[in-house]
């Protein structure tokens, strides 16, 4: 994490930029170390040692979070070859739990970033807008570890669950008028009275052979 000399400032500069402590610093740079294999970045292939990944659902989903720029906060769109370890932070401090000193404008600051980065995961194209297809692709892949369930019956829950997303945003439709999509502002009212801060964490803390990402 650069020279020596340098480190209590740097340490001080990523503390800020993503509100973890050093101490929670310095442990997810053993975890950074432990995935890379002692590289200075860490690529998709990297993620294959995380055996609590291997049977989730989702596996693809997570991983492709972790190098999405939208994510990494870039400018540029679409999806990075590797990421450092300031880039590893960031993502990790989407799953950062509350913390009991929050006033109401940080919570609601805090609720939005994990929102948008729940979002960008179902949104597959980066148009700003989750369609019915992403939509169905997301419940399709959540319950594919069900043998009891056959795909169609998947696909009905996923239009079922837009049908409410277009009457919760939209409202009463026309006969011909067609919900494009969930934009952002729609997910956010979709959300609305979910504890999602205390639900999307992850156990960066654990120094297990590999950290659980779930």
């Amino acid at each position: 994490m650069g020279s020596a000399h340098s480190v209590p400032a740097e340490m001080r500069e990523l503390a800020d930029r993503t509100g973890f402590t050093s101490e929670q610093i310095e442990h997810l740079h053993r975890r950074f170390k432990q995935l890379s294999r002692d590289q200075l970045t860490i690529r998709k292939e990297n993620f294959d040692s995380i055996p609590d990944l291997e049977f989730n659902p989702i596996r693809g989903k997570i991983v492709h979070a972790f190098f999405d720029k939208r994510n990494l906060r870039q400018e540029s769109d679409g999806l990075a070859d590797e990421i450092n370890f300031e880039d590893f932070l960031t993502i990790m401090s989407y799953f950062r739990p509350i913390e009991m000193n929050m006033d109401e404008e940080q919570l609601d600051r805090f609720r939005k970033e994990k929102l948008k980065f729940l979002f960008h995961m179902y949104d597959s194209d980066h148009d700003g807008k989750i369609t019915l297809q992403e939509y169905r692709n997301v419940v399709e892949e959540l319950l594919s570890g069900n043998p009891h369930l056959e795909k169609e019956s998947a696909r009905s829950i996923a239009d079922g669950a837009m049908m409410e997303a277009a009457s919760i945003c939209v409202g009463q439709m026309g006969p011909d008028q067609v919900y494009e999509g969930i934009t952002f502002e729609d997910f956010l009212k979709m959300w609305q009275g979910i504890d999602i801060e205390t639900k999307m964490h992850v156990r960066f803390l654990n120094m297990e052979p590999i950290a659980h990402c779930y």
